[in-house]
């Protein structure tokens, strides 16, 4: 069973940046698709970005484009989050999730139930 262990978020102000990490235990994070969700408050899960299994897809929430950078690194077992140019509308809980068998495709973001495991979630707080 893979575990996945967050680190990261914090307070910020507008404008500024934060790197959110997901590293797993377990297994490889190899084969696994991931993706990262977020929660904020009275609201549904939505998902932010997505990495493919072989890290050749990455899609972003047409909220985050051009502000958020997925990455993964097989070597530590870490995908990343590099979130730029943050905005009080990005203050959530963040979520990293993985999925052995689902497949990132260019055309659709991934949905909270496509993925089996989840991290512990991490807050975000976007604040002057």
């Amino acid at each position: 069973q893979l575990q996945l262990v967050q680190s990261g978020g914090g307070l910020v102000q507008p404008g500024g940046s934060l790197r959110l990490s997901c590293t797993a235990s377990g297994g490889t994070l190899n084969p696994w698709a991931v993706g990262w969700f977020r929660q904020a408050p009275g609201k549904e899960r939505e998902g932010v970005s997505f990495i493919s299994k072989s890290a050749r897809i990455t899609k972003y929430a047409d909220s985050v484009k051009g502000r958020f950078t997925i990455s993964k690194d097989n070597t530590v077992n870490t995908v990343y989050l590099q979130m730029n140019s943050l905005k009080s509308e990005d203050t959530a809980v963040y979520y990293c999730a993985a999925d052995l068998y689902y497949e990132l495709t260019w055309d659709k973001l991934g949905t909270p139930t496509d993925f089996g495991s989840w991290g512990q979630g991490t807050q975000v707080t976007v604040s002057s």
